[in-house]
């Protein structure tokens, strides 16, 4: 908190959050985005070194990993 108020970064961070845990368990598809979600909070987290282009090439290596998953058949048959 500074002198002029809330710190609107600590609010941003605090709002993704707080949606990230509201989507997640409902689907594998809300899992991935509020994985997304917290991943963008930590662009506003003053103790994670982090940036937009981090959070990019992270989320698209997970979406890609993910992708490569669900055409690979499963041996098993499940």
């Amino acid at each position: 908190m500074t002198d002029d108020g809330p710190d609107p970064d600590a609010e941003k961070r605090e709002f993704l959050r707080e949606i990230a845990d509201e989507l997640r368990g409902d689907s594998g598809e809300s899992e991935q985005v509020a994985a997304l979600l917290y991943r963008v909070s930590d662009v506003y987290d003053e103790d994670e070194e982090t940036d937009p282009r981090d959070v990019y090439v992270n989320m698209r290596t997970i979406l890609r990993v993910r992708e490569r998953t669900q055409e690979t058949p499963d041996p098993e048959g499940v």
